[in-house]
């Protein structure tokens, strides 16, 4: 199932224009394909209504060598890339470990970062805009040794 999801919107559009049009044209007016037209016809809930699948669709590839190969090495160094923990797995199990699982083993990376690798450091960036903000005191000076002086209500300094 590729490309974007049918929203709420296309279903009750295509079911809409179906009453006064062919699948076709109902399904080309809606943005969907003909078949999620037949689709929607064989099943008219909407997609909001439909339960979200939780499970995996398929086994998963890195299970044998995660916690034994994979895992070490990320905490030996934290900051491997996935390309490179691919090619030494290639190269430990040759065959068993094509490129196209590039993606997947990324994302098992980044999800251990997120969980038990080390912590990031906090940086908060200092911006200085001219004229944004300034410093006031409010102080009057009008008294100050007897010279009459009239200081503005609001004194504003940039840098």
């Amino acid at each position: 199932m590729s490309g974007t999801r049918i929203t709420d919107q296309q279903v009750r559009l295509y079911m809409n224009k179906r009453k006064h049009h062919p699948q076709e044209l109902a399904a080309a007016k809606a943005g969907i394909s003909v078949r999620s037209a037949r689709r929607i016809e064989r099943d008219a809930t909407l997609p909001s209504q439909k339960p979200q699948r939780s499970w995996r669709t398929r086994s998963d590839p890195l299970v044998d060598v995660w916690d034994s190969e994979v895992v070490p090495l990320l905490r030996n160094a934290p900051h491997l890339m996935g390309i490179t923990i691919l090619r030494k797995l290639q190269d430990d199990h040759p065959g068993c470990y094509p490129d196209s699982m590039r993606r997947t083993l990324v994302r098992r990376i980044s999800q251990w970062r997120a969980l038990e690798g080390p912590s990031q450091d906090i940086f908060f960036p200092q911006e200085h805009q001219p004229g944004v903000r300034g410093l006031s005191d409010f102080t009057d000076m009008s008294k100050l040794r007897g010279i009459p002086y009239s200081a503005p209500s609001r004194l504003i300094v940039t840098a």
